[in-house]
């Protein structure tokens, strides 16, 4: 398979009468859906738009089936044997709080979090601190992209009791070890959480072979729709946590002086489910386990190597996280000395009709420590293609002929590594330079050509 015969499948990137094909760079905020998704979607709602569980008619017992083997399918995708520690949630937000304010916490208990974890992974164990009394430990990780293990056996000497990382970081790409953080981690008597958001799409998982605890996912950046997930757990890990929610499907029985909740999944999964949503869900793990995972890093890489030799001489840009494209195949975050990172989002849709995320990336915490204003980030799967990366190359060169930029600290955007005087939030360089400086039009562009510009 190609990249050029598998962009047929996705109807986000056909070109709009008059215009040319989207040049979609955002797929770690949210992957596009191809039509076997919507199609299993539309199937639900025309075909059998039952409740499951409930009724004893032909949609109910249909969609009844379907759900469950959508779980046993995620269990496959995930590497989990036992199906019943597969729990759907929307999205991997919920999944970690599932975790954080299931367990039983006692006050001075210690969760270990790295330094550079999406908000979901941070703003949790912040309330949980505030509110029951735990105590949060920090692992530095080191800007140039590699791993200390030493760091992580001193911090888990400190008494932790659960350990919540992410697999692959949506910031800079980088992948951590985390069989070995299972396995030390255990060795201590700690549980392991693992936000998969940005390795599940990427890479095969195997989460008994990885040795965690539970590990969560968003399946809108598996192909899948938005609001649906997965927090896959191993059953003893699943048994210690308390509901969220209760009723719906959650009780076995009850009076008007007493409950039973069912066992694992069910008593996770309160209430009428996202049916439509899961089996689409479902449909878009079944699509990429066709398309293949060296399919996926083969073309990913492609990709993210050719933008960046085509932007290895500018001296203005520069790439957070390890120099080689192999280290994050998938993201390709920048910044351009002189210009604000929303700008440079702006300049590249509006000039170049190419789509890049800008700012924080839910990881305000990491540029607040390091004074910056954020960056741009172009995040990369197997549906683009070499005309994408060439775009996106053109349109920074581009911004960088347009705007001057003097050498000094004033109205600078700061480098990944090099902070700025203090930090900074929302949009606008100096005079929104990136803004008044349009393009002379919107580049054309042919799939398999190069685009164009001027830069």
């Amino acid at each position: 398979m190609n990249a050029e015969s598998l962009r047929r499948d996705f109807p986000a990137l056909e070109p709009a009468p008059g215009r040319s094909a989207p040049v979609y760079l955002d797929s770690a905020c949210m992957s596009l859906v191809p039509r076997t998704v919507l199609d299993a979607m539309e199937e639900y709602y025309t075909q059998y738009p039952g409740c499951a569980g409930r009724s004893l008619h032909r949609f109910a017992e249909e969609v009844g089936r379907r759900f469950e083997e959508s779980r046993h399918a995620f269990a496959r995708f995930l590497g989990r044997a036992d199906p019943r520690g597969v729990v759907f949630v929307r999205n991997s937000t919920e999944a970690l709080n599932l975790v954080g304010q299931g367990l039983a916490w006692k006050r001075g208990d210690r969760v270990l979090i790295s330094d550079r974890e999406h908000n979901s992974n941070l703003v949790l164990w912040q309330r949980l601190a505030a509110e029951r009394g735990i105590r949060i430990e920090i692992l530095e990780l080191p800007d140039n992209g590699t791993w200390d293990g030493d760091a992580l056996e001193t911090a888990l000497g400190r008494g932790v009791r659960l350990v919540s990382l992410f697999h692959t970081s949506n910031l800079d790409g980088r992948t951590l070890p985390v069989r070995e953080v299972a396995e030390r981690a255990h060795d201590r008597g700690a549980r392991v959480l693992i936000d998969g958001c940005q390795a599940a799409p990427h890479r095969a998982v195997d989460t008994d072979r990885l040795g965690v605890d539970f590990y969560a996912v968003s399946a809108h950046k598996i192909l899948g729709p938005t609001g649906t997930g997965v927090l896959a757990g191993a059953p003893d890990a699943m048994a210690e946590l308390r509901p969220l929610l209760l009723g719906g499907e959650t009780v076995e029985w009850s009076t008007l002086e007493a409950h039973e909740l069912r066992p694992p999944p069910h008593r996770f999964e309160a209430g009428l489910q996202n049916y439509a949503g899961v089996l689409g869900a479902r449909a878009g793990i079944e699509y990429l386990q066709r398309v293949g995972f060296e399919t996926v890093d083969a073309q990913q890489l492609r990709v993210n190597r050719r933008v960046t030799e085509g932007l290895r001489d500018l001296d203005r840009v520069h790439v957070l996280g390890a120099d080689d494209p192999r280290e994050r195949s998938s993201i390709f975050a920048f910044t351009v000395d002189g210009v604000d990172p929303n700008d440079v989002a702006v300049f590249l849709d509006e000039g170049h009709g190419v789509m890049v995320r800008s700012g924080m990336h839910c990881v305000h915490s990491f540029y607040a420590r390091r004074g910056l204003a954020g960056n741009a980030r172009a995040s990369f799967y197997f549906y683009n293609d070499d005309a994408d990366a060439d775009a996106l190359v053109a349109g920074v060169r581009e911004l960088v002929a347009r705007v001057p930029f003097s050498g000094t600290s004033a109205g600078r955007a700061a480098s990944p590594t090099r902070p700025a005087s203090g930090p900074r939030r929302g949009a606008g360089s100096t005079g929104a330079a990136a803004r008044s400086a349009r393009p002379r039009r919107r580049a054309a562009r042919g799939r398999g050509a190069s685009a164009t510009g001027s830069g």
